[in-house]
């Protein structure tokens, strides 16, 4: 069974935005959009703790779904993250989704204390955090011994209030294997992973989920677009909201992605407002997924 389509909004964790943070989460809450996306960045130091204004947030909504988008797991270790999303999810009532990443911008990462890693090492270390934190949420204590991760007694708590979704952050093959084989979702970005390069990841998705006795119909298949809902654009993610519409259908069914996170380059606001009034309602009529 296909997943139906979803929306959310990108919310900036800008250091002094915290009231045009809280009225885009607010448009999401209000319209019936699904999520609200922060990013997270811990080295940049215009930027709130992503997990400290995600909770802020969620305390001024009622039915918006928070997520990492994605969390840096360099800087986060897995078990100390898996309480943070943890409390996070418990606070807000079941309503957060833990995006994780291996970790872009390594200078910023290593000037921070964060461990030096190559591309393998930093999938390995990736794979072996999605087993802490599964383990984590279980409640029980346990003990883990990986190559990345050594943990020799780990008393967890508290539980979360729903099974937290574990959606990667990851542009390669390999990496795209080991959603199939693990995660509960695939998160990427229309500038990184353009629309043509979706189906040969999505099937590696699918082939190992299916290999892994997993069913590939419940994997979030997230896609960050940046872009415009303008009359005046004239290209796939910059046009009038038919346009939009007629774009996400198609990422939608001819490409794999069930649930599209819109980042306005300009207006945010005003262009929030339209997507979640305008675009999101007329994808799912077209989508007929209520």
């Amino acid at each position: 069974m296909t997943r139906p389509v979803q929306f959310g909004l990108n919310v900036d964790p800008n250091v002094g935005g915290l009231a045009f943070a809280e009225r885009i989460s607010k448009i999401a809450d209000e319209t019936g959009i699904e999520y609200a996306g922060v990013q997270d960045h811990p080295y940049n130091g215009g930027f709130y703790d992503t997990f400290t204004l995600v909770t802020w947030l969620a305390a001024r909504t009622s039915n918006v779904r928070f997520f990492t988008n994605v969390a840096n797991l360099p800087l986060r270790p897995p078990a100390m993250l898996a309480k943070q999303a943890a409390t996070v999810d418990a606070l807000s009532g079941g309503r957060f989704e833990l995006g994780l990443g291996s970790g872009a911008f390594a200078d910023a990462i290593n000037g921070m204390g964060g461990p030096a890693r190559t591309t393998g090492q930093a999938r390995a270390a990736l794979s072996e955090a999605i087993d802490v934190l599964r383990a984590s949420w279980k409640g029980e204590p346990f003990a883990y011994e990986g190559e990345h991760y050594t943990l020799p007694g780990v008393k967890p708590g508290p539980r979360p209030a729903h099974d937290i979704g574990v959606w990667l952050g990851v542009t390669g093959p390999r990496s795209a294997r080991l959603v199939g084989a693990k995660a509960d979702g695939w998160s990427v970005s229309a500038p990184y992973v353009p629309p043509q390069r979706l189906p040969e990841l999505n099937d590696l998705i699918t082939e190992s989920a299916e290999q892994a006795g997993r069913d590939p119909s419940r994997i979030v298949r997230l896609y960050n677009v940046m872009g415009l809902i303008d009359p005046a654009g004239r290209d796939m993610f910059n046009g009038p909201a038919e346009l939009w519409v007629e774009t996400l259908a198609t990422l939608y069914t001819t490409y794999g992605m069930n649930t599209f996170v819109y980042w306005p380059g300009r207006d945010r606001e005003r262009q929030s407002r339209l997507f979640a009034e305008e675009v999101a309602p007329a994808v799912r009529a077209a989508l007929h997924t209520a």
